[in-house]
């Protein structure tokens, strides 16, 4: 090592392994491991002068861990060049649909929103909680345990009212609704 904090160093040595295995193991990525184990070793060694760690151990593995499921989010999101299609490929023109057939996609989907409006006005007259709950979970995408907690009720009966209110819309608009998704 070119440092002369011998407290570094003996870190370093100690667990440099035992970093770029967790590294590894949440990046999936030994290259990338590799890259944060020397930015984990990077900061420890800017902060060790400020800020001395209690458990240096658990400092460098929560570290590594955090820094490579951030790698892993950003590879995630990372679209490449010859991914992307430019807008005069002719594979790209080829699978446009016809316009008559945009044009019938377009009823369709109008079609299925004021279905979906409909249904929700009828829902919030039949059983304005059964509508909440509805709400909570299909259209704001709420855990079923959360919202039952919005709605003090416990887990159980907020289930058996989540599924007496799915049963009353299908048994009411599945007809209609199978209609719109056949054409």
């Amino acid at each position: 090592m070119l440092t002369e904090n011998h407290v570094f160093n003996e870190i370093y040595e100690k667990y440099k392994n035992l970093v770029l295995k967790v590294a590894y193991m949440y990046s999936d990525d030994y290259s990338e491991a590799e890259d944060i184990m020397q930015e984990v070793f990077l900061r420890l060694y800017r902060e060790m002068d400020e800020k001395p760690h209690t458990n240096v151990k658990a400092w460098l593995c929560i570290t590594a861990k955090y820094l490579a499921l951030n790698y892993r989010r950003k590879a995630a999101r990372e679209v490449f060049k010859d991914e992307v299609k430019e807008e005069n490929d002719t594979s790209l023109w080829l699978s446009r649909v016809s316009a008559e057939e945009e044009y019938f996609e377009k009823l369709s989907e109008e079609d299925r929103v004021k279905l979906h409006e409909h249904i929700f006005m009828q829902l919030m007259e039949k059983n304005p909680r059964w509508h909440e709950a509805i709400m909570l979970v299909c259209v704001r995408g709420c855990l079923q345990a959360d919202a039952a907690k919005k709605l003090n009720m416990s887990e159980s009966a907020f289930y058996v009212m989540l599924h007496r209110a799915r049963s009353w819309i299908r048994k009411t608009y599945g007809v209609e609704y199978e209609e719109l998704s056949r054409l």
